[in-house]
């Protein structure tokens, strides 16, 4: 069968699954998102031996360390799925919300009410967690979902659909509510985004070239999750011990994903207090410190930083550090290079957190709080479907009540169009 046609096929599939799961209730989609919790908790060695030929498989061909650890599947990252499952089980269930209702002077009464959007296609590289984390969330939100992994996680992807599968089954559910397609090939991904008027959106997580490649050729609606370059700001006024804590955190905790930390950014009236201490830490962690000459003036041994340095989003054990001004050229820096992911000040001062939080233009400011932060389940929102750093529908960290849309709802009583 070709490539086109077996796609297509899977894509009705979930389209008519889609009817299915839209209409079903609250308890039995959270009786669905459980047992598939309790069939991954109790498969885990099976999982675990599935992601190993995976793992080796990327590292016989070179994938970089960052890759191959987002391809990883431990039994802390697996629990970590079974949990999320289990928070988007316990969380209200946003389908058939009425958002809002308002009387027209006709005494027709106008309202919102919240749906499911219909068919999710998900184009992902190699973490396997995100087949579990997406269909949990597009599940509650009454939606079915087609998945299509990187090959470098076939083989986790396949175990773990097979399971969430038997789960629909078990619970007399539409299998076709999750739709896996195993083929390998980029062609796949291209005939998928072709499917206007059977998937009603794409949402890509991977590299920029992947949300590229899916954006400028759909035919569908297009949530994008681009790179995240993302900064911390140590103002004059931070907690000096603090801010430490934090810029380790948003750097080294796991500096593969899309909210770790590429570029710190330092008050120079503290810099000298804060940067050798800082970047000891930082050299003793493994990482790779690229500086300003500033920075180099108090840290000779470092890399000179060049400017495309800034715009890079590392996904490494790699970061640039920058001593500015004060906080306006701070600002300034994150606008230029940013890419309105996640920002960081640390500081004592209101003014200066407040000025932070509405000038820095990016889907999650913080304060005081490392940018690792930013992720579904650290807000509440059970496992996400992935940061989104488009303004449109949906911003930051997608959960239930961005997989669904609304509509208008009238209530009337014999009312007609004069």
């Amino acid at each position: 069968m070709e490539i086109g046609q077996i796609v297509l096929e899977r894509a009705k599939e979930a389209k008519e699954a889609s009817r299915h799961i839209a209409k079903a209730s609250s308890e039995h989609k959270n009786r669905i998102i459980i047992r598939m919790a309790n069939y991954i908790r109790e498969r885990t060695d099976e999982l675990i031996k599935a992601n190993k030929i995976d793992v080796e498989s990327a590292q016989k061909k070179g994938i970089s360390k960052a890759l191959v650890d987002r391809l990883t599947l431990t039994e802390k990252r697996i629990i970590e799925m079974i949990k999320g499952l289990e928070e988007v089980a316990a969380l209200p269930d946003p389908v058939g919300e009425i958002t809002k209702m308002w009387l027209r002077p006709n005494g027709m009464q106008v309202g919102k009410m919240r749906v499911p959007i219909g068919v999710i296609g998900v184009i992902y590289e190699a973490r396997p967690n995100v087949t579990v984390d997406v269909t949990g969330l597009c599940l509650k939100a009454g939606n079915s979902v087609v998945l299509r992994g990187g090959s470098e996680a076939i083989n986790s992807n396949i175990a773990l659909v097979n399971i969430l599968k038997e789960a629909l089954k078990d619970e007399g559910m539409h299998e076709g509510v999750v739709t896996y397609i195993d083929v390998p090939k980029r062609e796949a991904v291209i005939e998928m985004i072709k499917l206007e008027g059977i998937i009603d959106l794409i949402i890509p997580r991977g590299g920029e070239g992947l949300i590229r490649t899916v954006t400028e050729n759909s035919r569908i609606p297009v949530l994008k999750h681009y790179k995240g370059v993302c900064h911390v700001f140590v103002d004059r006024d931070a907690d000096l011990t603090m801010a430490e804590e934090i810029c380790f955190n948003a750097k080294v905790q796991r500096p593969a994903t899309c909210n770790a930390m590429e570029t710190m950014l330092v008050d120079e009236n503290i810099a000298d207090k804060f940067l050798p201490k800082m970047l000891k830490r930082f050299e003793d962690a493994g990482v790779e410190l690229r500086g300003c000459q500033k920075t180099k003036k108090l840290y000779p041994s470092i890399k000179d930083v060049k400017e495309e340095d800034f715009y890079n989003e590392y996904l490494d054990l790699i970061l640039n550090v920058r001593v500015v001004k004060d906080i306006d050229q701070a600002i300034e820096h994150i606008t230029k290079y940013g890419s309105a992911h996640s920002d960081s000040i640390v500081t004592n001062d209101y003014n200066k957190a407040m000025r932070f939080l509405r000038e820095v233009d990016s889907s999650a400011v913080f304060v005081n709080a490392s940018t690792r932060l930013n992720d579904g389940y650290q807000f509440g929102l059970g496992a996400e479907i992935g940061i989104s750093t488009d303004k449109i529908h949906a911003r930051g960290p997608m959960g239930l009540e961005e997989l669904t849309c609304t509509k208008f709802i009238v209530f009337g009583n014999g009312q007609l169009r004069q």
